[in-house]
């Protein structure tokens, strides 16, 4: 049985998102990604111009006359949604947590693919990929997805576990790199793949590598405001989400203010350097803003560079 308020909850997004990707992204999203191919579709006459290896032969000894083939992009595609919903994507301190915002996304994502006739399916990650829903059609099939994202629930660990690092966690981290090899070991098929997270982990850039080689990869970059710089409210207790451990820290001192937003900066620059390395298309997208605008300018430049 699903809860009430999953239900409720479920419904909120999907009347809201369905109409935002047929009022807001319909068209661009089409026309920002390549067919898979393309298919024969039928014979005409020859014409002038017309390239001379898309003649038919055999239709035109049979016809007395030249025909040539005629082929149509095939436009079906596989979206395949990788949704990081580690414990810092509880973290949210405008509109509405990460977390919330990324099934926001993907719901509008799913809307978009669907009424262009391409299949979705979903890998939810954590520090290893927790569900794998394969790809389908469909408005329930987009919902089943929806309520996969919404009502999932981190594990949580019932004796003290350490990392690689030796830190003792509480839960479950972050690994990206663990998703994004769940994506390259479960979707076989070329696919569209929008890695949908906050990023903030390391190691991932080779994982990174090897699933943009196979697929379309486009980051979408979830972040809030106070990721990039820290609130003057004097002495504070600041705990990590995902390893249960706290620090006091003096948000009054305007070195310890400066010191934050520079190392903030430099991951950030490191993340746009490793996109840009790779020739991803990112995205970045506030907890406190649209979610639609910085999808619909995406899908904007990628069909200005198809078309060129």
């Amino acid at each position: 049985m699903i809860p009430k308020e999953l239900l409720a909850a479920l419904r909120v997004i999907e009347i809201h998102t369905a109409r935002l990707a047929n009022e807001q992204l319909s068209g661009t999203y089409s026309s920002s990604f390549k067919g898979q191919g393309l298919a024969f579709r039928e014979v005409r006459p020859y014409q002038p111009g017309d390239d001379v290896r898309v003649i038919d032969w055999n239709v035109s000894a049979r016809m007395n006359d030249t025909f040539v083939k005629v082929f149509v992009e095939e436009r079906e595609m596989t979206v395949m949604l990788v949704v990081d919903l580690s414990p810092s994507e509880r973290f949210g301190t405008r509109r509405a947590p990460k977390a919330r915002v990324a099934c926001e996304v993907a719901a509008l994502l799913s809307f978009s693919a669907i009424r262009n006739n391409d299949r979705v399916g979903l890998i939810v990650a954590t520090d290893k990929v927790e569900r794998v829903v394969a790809p389908k059609k469909g408005e329930k099939h987009v919902m089943r997805v929806v309520r996969e994202i919404l009502g999932f629930e981190p594990a949580t660990v019932a004796a003290p576990a350490y990392d690689e690092r030796g830190r003792m966690r509480l839960g479950a981290a972050t690994n990206l790199a663990a998703a994004l090899e769940g994506l390259v070991r479960v979707s076989r098929r070329r696919s569209v793949a929008f890695v949908v997270s906050d990023f903030y982990d390391a190691g991932y850039e080779r994982a990174l590598a090897l699933a943009s080689a196979k697929h379309d990869v486009v980051p979408v970059v979830l972040v809030d405001p106070r990721d990039a710089e820290l609130p003057d409210v004097g002495l504070a207790t600041f705990e990590d989400l995902e390893s249960g451990e706290s620090v006091v820290v003096d948000t009054g001192d305007a070195r310890v203010r400066a010191a934050y937003a520079s190392a903030m900066k430099q991951l950030a620059a490191a993340r746009r350097a490793t996109f840009l390395k790779l020739g991803l298309d990112a995205v970045e997208i506030e907890t406190s803003g649209s979610f639609v605008r910085p999808l619909r300018d995406l899908f904007a430049r990628r069909a200005r560079r198809i078309r060129r």
